[in-house]
């Protein structure tokens, strides 16, 4: 509710890293890197829903869950290329440095 106000995401997966475990990882790191807050915000949403995830699941490509005015020729060239690096560096982050177990949840403020 506040302009000031800033997100971020870092997964901390239980399971095996893989491309068919992590599209939606994937999608949100993408969408963090290549949209804007506006688009970043219902995208994000759509994402969230459980429905979502069983389709992505099933085989549905990401792309088809863009909303209206995000360039979906710029996500789609970085979630090809993002690779699985990104997500064990944020895993290994949650893991040494926050000191959560695999899979664990929390809450940052203020980088704390």
């Amino acid at each position: 509710t506040s302009s000031h106000t800033r997100v971020g995401v870092l997964n901390n997966p239980s399971s095996k890293i893989k491309e068919t475990n992590t599209a939606i990882a994937r999608g949100i790191l993408t969408a963090f890197l290549t949209q804007n807050n506006s688009n970043l915000k219902g995208f994000l949403s759509k994402l969230s829903k459980e429905e979502t995830a069983k389709s992505l699941a099933a085989g549905t490509k990401i792309t088809k869950f863009l909303i209206s005015g995000m360039d979906g020729d710029t996500f789609e060239k970085t979630y090809n290329t993002l690779g699985l690096d990104l997500i064990k560096t944020h895993q290994m982050f949650c893991q040494e440095v926050l000191k959560l177990l695999p899979g664990q949840m929390a809450v940052m403020s203020n980088g704390r």
